[in-house]
């Protein structure tokens, strides 16, 4: 028999900024980002998420304007695209398709860019549109919310839902570039505020143990909307996201087991059994505590340690529990089942289930099987510690 085996090394670099006011005409971040494009001012379609819109009433004329003043490096292909925020962007196809044809109207050719400023699903629809339009439209990520900054806007996936499962469409391709600019978070809820933490606080389980002795330190100020504290937590956040993606030898997810995803079998199939009424963060804050309480209660994770990771989830204004956990737990193959969750969750990175799981704060490890009566043991030890909760004054945040 002949064969060639063909191998291939690709180098991926893409910067990170950090900024305030990225679109006043002074802050030439974006016009030195996107550069002179040969024959003349690089094409630009823009895509902004609704929500960010209402919040910042000035913000498509702003672009607009910035775009004009830097004339000779860019010019709007088309007009400023509007889309809704959230994960209903995410559920209806026709998002992406209205990218496709800006980009298609704009004319846009792979040295020109779509810029997306937004929350993580605007960010998921218009990665995904840009990079299967011609194979790749360079993309500029602008995330304007806590989880989309210290998380997902600065790696190198793009995800949009199909089948009622999270994600299930996608592509891995880096962005051109991604900009953090921390001006957009003073608008944010206080439920979203604090609702991002949570992948910070993922972040620090299974790579810092340093991090999260800061976000316990600083919980109070966290949720009193500190922003030089918040900052600087994003800023660890997204380091320790991009160290990971970097060096952990599976960039692009190959392999069984996904550290970045500690905690996230759970949280997704909480979102899609509440129709996503709960958000990304809030179901992440609740995944990871019981992937904690799991380890805990099958001997791997001490007590001491249990406590500081859900005394922390708890001290940052979230629950460790929804009544979700709990629907359907005689029938684990139902599909509201939050069980059900870990064999979709298997289906989706695909191999051996490979859960994360902990040894210690900054300690994780790999288990290839979930005892079912265990999980639902953690489940209703979390049911107990809610319940504990709900005679105290609640944080501003719950």
């Amino acid at each position: 028999m002949d064969v060639i085996e063909q191998e291939i090394h690709v180098t991926f670099r893409y910067p990170v900024h950090f900024t305030t006011g990225l679109f006043a005409a002074s802050n030439r971040l974006l016009r030195d980002l996107v550069g002179a494009a040969e024959g003349g001012a690089a094409r630009v379609v823009a895509v902004i998420d609704r929500g960010v819109q209402r919040a910042h009433p000035g913000l498509t004329d702003a672009i607009t304007s910035y775009v004009a003043h830097h004339h000779d490096r860019m010019a709007l292909a088309a007009p400023v695209l509007v889309l809704p925020g959230g994960e209903q962007v995410k559920n209806d196809p026709d998002h992406v398709t209205q990218v496709l044809d800006a980009i298609h109207a704009g004319a846009l050719c792979r040295h020109s860019y779509l810029i997306a400023v937004g929350g993580g699903a605007v960010l998921d629809v218009a990665g995904f549109a840009a990079a299967t339009a011609h194979r790749g439209v360079r993309l500029i990520r602008v995330p304007t919310t806590v989880l989309a900054q210290d998380d997902s806007a600065v790696g190198v996936k793009n995800g949009v839902n199909a089948y009622g499962k999270k994600n299930y469409l996608g592509t891995f391709a880096p962005p051109f570039a991604v900009v953090n600019d921390f001006s957009f978070l003073t608008t944010l809820s206080d439920r979203d505020w604090v609702g991002g933490l949570t992948e910070a606080v993922k972040v620090a389980l299974i790579r810092d143990a340093s991090l999260f002795d800061f976000l316990e330190a600083h919980a109070a100020a966290l949720l009193d909307r500190d922003p030089a504290a918040m900052e600087q937590v994003i800023r660890r956040s997204a380091v320790l996201h991009l160290r990971h993606i970097a060096t952990s030898g599976d960039p692009f997810e190959q392999g069984s087991s996904r550290p970045l995803d500690f905690g996230h079998w759970a949280a997704h199939k909480l979102e899609q059994v509440t129709q996503h009424r709960m958000r990304h963060g809030e179901a992440v804050g609740i995944g990871i505590a019981l992937d904690s309480t799991y380890a805990h209660l099958a001997g791997f994770l001490p007590e001491p340690e249990w406590r500081r990771i859900t005394g922390l989830i708890m001290a940052l204004g979230l629950s460790v529990y929804s009544p979700a956990l709990s629907e359907r737990l005689d029938t684990p193959a139902d599909p509201s089942c939050v069980l059900r969750g870990l064999a979709e969750f298997q289906e989706h990175l695909g191999g051996r289930l490979t859960i994360m799981l902990l040894r210690g704060i900054g300690v994780p490890f790999d288990v290839n099987e979930i005892r079912t009566d265990v999980m639902i043991r953690s489940i209703e030890m979390l049911k107990t510690i809610e319940a504990g909760r709900a005679d105290t004054p609640r944080t501003k945040a719950s």
